[in-house]
């Protein structure tokens, strides 16, 4: 080896060997000083390196091959989250999936028999049941599916809802001449009367009887949810009592993020009377009346989607916290529902994700899911107006006061622009809409999307694909 390249090795080890002697002594506040500087770079960098791409469409060049370029090709999903393993696309953020570590969830476990091979294929009757997955878990869920569901004429593959979503559930039993629904089925005493029941529920003709025997033999036999209420209905003795699911309580001396099969008072209690939360579940043994599951309970999740959550485990909860991303021990943030969910839904390595297997099961549980954030965003708005300052916004302040309905005397919430779809927000984007129109002309590009299923891009991404358009099922 030549002396000046044995030379230029020698310094580069030394260089190394100080850089790391230097890197122990530094105290750890001065080490989150060094990676955030170094996360401030990158993200500068990566804002030069796409700047040239800025209303790049109002030059469009046809003759251009833009799809050779590789900032505008997301690519493979190869970029791994060195916090939780997830696998994302090379310009997604850090933080997409955990928060950069500050999430921390138990992972939903592969079901056994006989949902494995329903799911994996190797089942005949696999392709039916992937179909027909949201039908399969409408026979089993223990709530009713309450929205404005948006159906459009001819072909929609996707699920669409105007408004509120609202879960609503019943008592233990029905009234004299009234059918079993939802929760009620699983409390008929004959397996066979069950399974016709389910059979007879509308929109399951097409269902095939075997894979709902199945299906009901496994839920007795697995799900947490449903022992726990066959055990609270043979310990009431009466209809004057109340099975009462509490919204924030776990087993004594488990951990705060499992559930387990809630046999104790302090996750569920028979009572008489009126001595419940606002936000906890309380079924009656007899009743005509409907209510509603708070969408911050626990068991929201469980009980709407158990080919989901099989094992009757608990969703989000607004008493979770974010933890630590060093030590792992949690702190004192409340974790949100956009960054529970956004966990839940990430594809991660050697580690099986149930939920983006369920097709249109998939589609309803993330449109609902999504309302749920949403809520949550409008509650803290509803509730936060002085902190958020809303009376100073511009323009609104002198609004207020000469337009105000005296038939409509209350206190007014109002959106900042920052929710995405509130009127302030859209009267921005119109604003930038028409300063385009002004300064280009008329919009006169006619854009189309083609997806061709014998592209590598869309071989590479067939899941993602066939769990958000549950039609492709032949890629």
């Amino acid at each position: 080896m030549p002396r000046g390249r044995r030379a230029n090795i020698g310094r580069r080890t030394r260089h190394a060997s100080q850089q790391q002697v230097y890197s122990q002594n530094l105290s750890e506040e001065r080490q989150n000083i060094i990676r955030e500087n170094a996360r401030l770079r990158q993200r500068v960098s990566t804002r030069r390196s796409l700047a040239s791409y800025n209303r790049l469409a109002f030059q469009y060049d046809p003759t251009a091959n833009y799809s050779d370029d590789e900032n505008l090709d997301i690519g493979p999903m190869t970029t791994i989250c060195r916090y939780c393993n997830a696998l994302k696309f090379k310009r997604e953020t850090a933080g997409l999936c955990c928060a950069s570590g500050k999430v921390k969830l138990d992972p939903l476990l592969t079901p056994p028999q006989p949902l494995k091979p329903l799911f994996d294929g190797s089942d005949p009757d696999s392709s039916h049941f992937l179909q027909h997955i949201l039908e399969y878990n409408n026979c089993f869920r223990m709530t009713s599916f309450g929205a404005n569901i948006i159906r459009e004429g001819g072909f929609m593959p996707t699920c669409k809802i105007q408004g509120q979503i609202y879960h609503l559930h019943g008592s233990m039993v029905p009234t004299p001449d009234e059918p079993h629904q939802f929760l009620q089925i699983y409390f008929i005493s004959s397996m066979v009367d069950q399974l016709n029941v389910r059979c007879n529920i509308l929109g399951t003709q097409q269902l095939k009887r075997r894979i709902i025997e199945q299906l009901q033999a496994f839920f007795h036999a697995n799900n947490a949810v449903v022992n726990m209420f066959k055990t609270a209905l043979e310990r009431m003795p009466s209809d004057t009592h109340k099975f009462v699911i509490r919204a924030d309580c776990t087993p004594t001396g488990e951990h705060v993020r499992r559930f387990n099969a809630p046999t104790v008072n302090d996750v569920a209690a028979i009572i008489v009377g009126d001595t419940t939360k606002s936000r906890d579940i309380v079924i009656q043994r007899r009743s005509n009346i409907m209510h509603r599951v708070n969408e911050t309970h626990r068991l929201y999740d469980a009980l709407q989607c158990p080919i989901i959550y099989w094992q009757g485990q608990d969703g989000y909860d607004i008493t979770l916290k974010m933890v630590d991303p060093i030590t792992g021990v949690s702190t004192n943030k409340n974790l949100s529902a956009m960054n529970y969910y956004a966990y839940r839904m990430m594809i991660r390595t050697h580690e099986e994700n149930v939920i983006l297997k369920c097709r249109r099961l998939f589609q309803q549980y993330a449109v609902d899911m999504y309302v749920k954030v949403e809520t949550e965003r409008l509650a803290f708005i509803r509730f936060n107006q002085a902190k958020l300052r809303s009376e100073d916004y511009i323009h609104l302040r002198d609004a207020i006061h000469s337009d105000g309905d005296v038939q409509n005397i209350g206190r007014l919430t109002i959106l900042p622009s920052s929710y995405i779809g509130s009127p302030r927000h859209m009267h921005e984007y119109a604003q930038d809409a028409m300063t385009y129109v002004r300064n280009y002309g008329t919009p006169d590009l006619f854009i189309t999307f083609t997806c061709n299923p014998k592209w590598m891009t869309s071989y590479q991404l067939k899941f993602l694909i066939q769990s958000l358009i549950p039609i492709y099922t032949t890629l």
